[in-house]
């Protein structure tokens, strides 16, 4: 529970540091803006907060699916594959360093429980956000219904109505019975 705390303390100050080592890359194309990044990665922040606390097996698939849109949206924004693995691994760097003061307080068994744990979440969401890298690039290369190329960067409302419905569907895991 502290882990979690301290990810929801610290959780504007480490967006705003990760969108800071994104810099110009932070939305790549016109098909993006600064919003809807900073929007998913508080999303990306919301769901660790809840998986580093007795949340995490309800939260697990949500975690993958969130991994899998950024990698999505990284393609849409214009990135190549290692910049999505190079920005999912920003999210390590920032919860070790913003974190360190509430694991070093813990029993050191449990302190190296989380720390593996994080690790553990951070390398699965690396691997997802290729995969849905890898996704979004692939339907850019078959051809569609109409014999043509498929859109190489989704719509906009889908992907605004995909990071909603991620947000409604997290808060309803939160506030299921049970779990108050």
């Amino acid at each position: 529970m502290a882990a979690s705390r301290a990810v929801a303390e610290q959780r504007e100050v480490m967006v705003s540091r990760w969108i800071e080592w994104l810099g110009t890359r932070i939305t790549g194309t016109s098909a993006t803006s600064r919003a809807d990044v900073e929007a998913e990665l508080r999303l990306i922040f919301d769901v660790l907060t809840e998986l580093v606390g007795p949340l995490r097996r309800e939260l697990k698939p949500l975690w993958g699916r969130v991994a899998e849109r950024y990698g999505h949206h990284a393609a849409a924004r214009g990135l190549a594959a290692g910049e999505v693995v190079e920005e999912m691994q920003y999210l390590r760097e920032l919860l070790i360093r913003h974190l360190a003061p509430s694991i070093a307080a813990l029993r050191p068994r449990q302190g190296m429980a989380l720390l593996l744990r994080l690790n553990r979440l951070v390398d699965k969401g690396v691997a997802l956000a290729v995969v849905g890298y890898t996704d979004a690039m692939v339907r850019t290369l078959i051809p569609g219904d109409d014999g043509q190329n498929a859109e190489s960067v989704p719509e906009v409302d889908d992907r605004l109505g995909s990071l909603v419905s991620l947000r409604a569907e997290l808060s309803e895991v939160v506030r299921s019975p049970g779990h108050q």
